[in-house]
This record gives structure tokens, sequence and C-alpha cells, in this order.
């Protein structure tokens, strides 16, 4: 999963509309969910303008069958509330909640090997629910749940019952229409979209656009983009307009292969991903380069592939120094090609063989270490330390709990928190977390879901206490690294490519074992469970 790195500084429309080379390769429509959620602040708005000269088209049904469209030089969408004409009840059975979707992923294989019908959502984090279209009725439902209970299963059925609904509405030639299925284009293909009210300045994206309903009662706008120029939107954003030229090129390779191994993410609100770090982050055409459309262009079509198969792309802003293994961060089989590794051009600055990570001293003498990796001198995430109180951890905890509908949620103070278990990397594999109610054992990347002080799982902890009281006040994180570390580090590839490693080479060292190749159809995209 994709880490953010600092917001570039945005380039001219004029240099963004530069066209890739007509040798790119562009046959491939991506589905990006560009605004995932329209209509879920009250009074939702959003602008769609075409470039100087330029024309919107818009079509949409007329509500007879017939397909109605329409020429405007802007499209103010905004949201009001339908009501419906009877009362809906509307419920959902969750099985469990997720800080990623690799996690998700893997508890909705188990759900399937036991028989249930499952789809994977993001209301906000990753969710397994009972698949909608199978278990259809309440009394089904009902059924479910009684089923699950009386072998030991536990979920949740989320209820309510819906009186109106958001619905995307606009003014064009004098007349309101109110549809939650609106194609745009624009002669040019390029599309200036201003969402109101939200922290992100206005994008100039490419392709074409759908507004559609999604899973969770209100709509998507959709950017219909080709493979090749979607990257344009990545790469720069992802790596930086500064990088070296090779790191953005490792950077291109792995863009396009996590794009073409993961458009099932969405397949419940029927798209393919999304523009956030929970996919990749994806603006538009604002931030290309020179450099970022050259290193798209030279590697075209270039994949990594392991065992015919497409690897699974990850990477992050920061490791710490060490790369962590798939089964060190999320439930699942380990990738033969994302292993434990130094994250260092010379291999003498620590040795794991002898001094593993799993041993809490080992551990703590490593991140005392400050030079000699590859991310040492070049990020501020390299080394960190964070104190939270007392009141903070019992906050976040709490909060986590009653997300996942704990027993313990309403315990009333943490007593002590100790890791339990460590990957040969030094990530913590388990937390266990004493309060008032009971011991709470957290796991892999749900730690960072439940408590918001540690940047990475490669941390150790101590208590902190009152200077007066002596009464435990709160606990002190030591760690290195921001995000996940498993594969590429973003930080990483910077001084590889500093160093005059070719983009090929800074993938080898990332993935070992894996090949650069051309994609082709041949080449398995996922294999369910691997």
């Amino acid at each position: 999963m994709p880490s953010q790195l600092p917001r570039i500084l945005l380039l001219s429309a004029a240099i963004a509309a530069l066209p890739l080379s007509a040798n790119a390769q562009e046959n491939v429509d991506l589905q990006i969910g560009i605004v995932q959620r329209f209509g879920e602040k009250k009074q939702d708005s959003m602008t769609l303008t075409p470039q100087a000269g330029d024309k919107l088209t818009v079509r949409f049904s007329n509500g007879n069958g017939q397909t109605q469209s329409l020429t405007t030089d802007k499209l103010q969408l905004e949201t009001i509330q339908q009501p419906l004409t009877k009362p809906r009840l509307e419920e959902r059975i969750i099985f469990s909640e997720h800080r990623s979707f690799e996690t998700a992923e893997e508890q909705a294989q188990a759900w399937k090997a036991q028989g249930i019908d499952v789809e994977i959502a993001q209301p906000n984090r990753w969710q397994v629910w009972a698949k909608r279209s199978t278990y259809k009725t309440p009394l089904v439902r009902r059924w479910l749940m009684a089923s699950l209970k009386a072998k030991g299963f536990t979920a949740r059925l989320e209820s309510k019952t819906l009186t109106e609904l958001p619905k995307p509405s606009f003014v064009l030639n004098g007349n309101r229409y109110t549809r939650d299925r609106i194609d745009i284009s624009s002669g040019k293909g390029l599309v200036y979209i201003d969402r109101e009210k939200d922290d992100l300045p206005r994008h100039l994206y490419p392709g074409r656009f759908r507004l559609q309903p999604n899973a969770h009662n209100s709509t998507t706008l959709v950017n219909v983009v080709p493979l090749e120029t979607y990257l344009r939107g990545v790469v720069p954003y992802e790596i930086g307009q500064g990088a070296p030229f090779q790191a953005m090129s490792a950077q291109a390779v792995l863009a396009r292969t996590y794009v073409l191994r993961n458009v099932r993410r969405f397949t419940v609100d029927n798209y393919q991903l999304c523009a956030t770090t929970q996919c990749q982050v994806y603006y538009g055409l604002d931030g290309v380069t020179a450099e970022t459309d050259r290193a798209i262009t030279e590697t075209k079509g270039r994949v990594l592939v392991y065992n015919n198969e497409l690897v699974d792309a990850l990477y992050s802003s920061t490791t710490g120094g060490v790369t962590a293994a798939f089964t060190d961060v999320w439930r699942g089989q380990d990738r033969p090609y994302l292993k434990v590794n130094l994250d260092a051009a010379d291999g003498s600055t620590w040795d794991l063989r002898s001094k593993p990570l799993s041993e809490e001293q080992n551990l703590r003498s490593f991140l005392a270490v400050k030079k000699g990796f590859n991310e040492s001198e070049i990020s501020n995430w390299f080394r960190w330390k964070t104190e939270a109180s007392l009141e903070t951890l019992n906050k976040d905890l709490r909060k986590y709990l009653q997300s996942i509908s704990h027993p313990f949620s309403g315990f009333t103070t943490i007593q002590n928190i100790q890791v339990t278990g460590r990957s040969s990397g030094g990530r913590v594999l388990r937390l266990s977390v004493l309060t008032d109610a009971g011991q709470i054992d957290l796991e892999r990347d749900e730690i960072l879901l439940a408590f918001d002080a540690p940047n990475s799982l490669l941390f150790y902890i101590d208590p902190t206490f009152d200077s007066s009281t002596k009464l435990l006040k709160g606990f002190a994180f030591t760690g290195g690294g921001l995000g996940h570390a498993v594969g590429l580090s973003q930080f990483g590839s910077y001084n590889l490519g500093k160093l005059g490693w070719s983009h090929d080479r800074i993938l080898n060292f990332y993935f070992p074992n894996a090949q650069l190749q051309p994609y082709s159809t041949s080449i398995t995209t996922y294999r369910e469970g691997r």
C-alpha cells in the first residue's frame, strides 16, 4: 500500500497537458474513483470545467429510456436530499474491519473457505461484508447471524431506516436535472475538477468521467483513463518531481504493476481503484514534468513479474533501515520476493543473521544506528520518537475497540503495554495491552489502527512516569520508518538512484528474484490467496 510523500507544488496547466509519445501503450482503460463519496457531506458540491475554448458534453437518461445530450462551458454539481416514497430498511452484516485492503482480503478468503459469500468495501476503513446480493432479505440475514453465532463466529448486523437519499443535481439551459448516472466528456479530453469544501485544490484530469451510484448511498465520480496516461498523474506525486531519474523509472514500473494487479479493489462499487494512499495517489496532470513523462515512456508496458504473476508491487516512504516481509505486516501467505533485507547499499552496516532484530536488545541497538542506510541522510522519518499520554492512548484504543464491537471497549484505563512478538526484521507482530477490563492482544497492522503514536511497526516502547507522583503517565514509542516497509522504499530508491543504480537494479534490490518484462495477457495478474 503506497505512502504519501509531501505534496508536490503544482505546475501550470500548459505543461501538464503535454502529450506522451505516440508510442506509449494507452490501450488499457482504467476506472479510477477520484471523488469517492459525493453526497456524503450535506450540501456537497463540485465543479467540472473544460480548458479554455473547449466544451463539456453531458449525457444522461431522460427518464424514458432515451439518452439526452447537452453541452456546456461548466457543470456545477450539487447534492440534494431526495425523500423516498416510503422508508427503506438497509442492513449489512459486517464480519471485520481493517486498516488495509491486504488484511481485509485475507479475512474475506477465510470466510469464503467457510462457505460464506462475502465482499470487500471501504466506507472508511476496509470492511468484509456478507455479500448483499446473496443475503438480500432480512430473514436470510438473520438466519446467517444465528448460524454464525451457533458456530462460535462473531459478526455485527448494522441496520438503519432511510427516509431520504442524497442525489446529484445540476442546472443546464435553465432546467434542473436530478440524476445519479451522468457521463461527462470534453473535446480535448481534459477537465478541471474542483471539489468545494475539500482540502484538495483544483486538478486537471485526462479522459472521460462517469458519475455513478456506489455501495454507500452516495455517488462516485469515476475517471475513465488509459493506463499510461494515468501513470502521469501518479509518478510525480508518489516519488516526487525531484527524484533521481532511475528512481522515477522504478516507481513507474511499480505503479504500472500495482494498478494492473489491483483492479479488483472496488468491485463492490463498480470501479477499480481509488485516487488516495489506500491505492496510489493520483491527482491528474498538474504535477507532470518532462522527466516523469520520460520515465513512464522509457519503461512503457514494463511490469515486475514472479513465476508468471504480477508481483504485489508494494512500496512505502521509509523502511527505517530494514524492509519487512509481507506477513510481518498483514495476514496471508508470504510473497517469496518480499523479504526482510537490510535497506543499505553497503550491507556491512548491520548483520541481520548474527544480530536478528527479533531480539529486543538488538532492535534497540539497531535503532540507535543513524548512519550507513539508504534513507539515513534523506528521510526525516528514518528515526523518530513519539510520546503519548495515557489519556490519548486510552481514547485511541477505546475508539478502535468500539469500532469492532470488542467486549472490553468499556475499559477505564490502560495499565501496561508490552511487545510480545517480533519478526526477524524487528516489526512488532503482537502488542499486549493490559487494561482494567482485561488483556487485549493486537496483531500486525491493527496496532497502527488502534494507536496513532507509532509511525510504523518498527519500534520499541517504554513507560513514562510523572516526576512528582511517580505514577504511570503514558508511553514513549521509539522507532524508524514511515509506512508498512514492504517492498520498495521510496526514499531508499532516491539514494540508490544518486549512487548511479539503474531502475532494474533498484527493483531487484527491493524485489529479489522478480523479473522485469513487457506486460502481456499471458501473465497472471493475481492468484487468490497469494
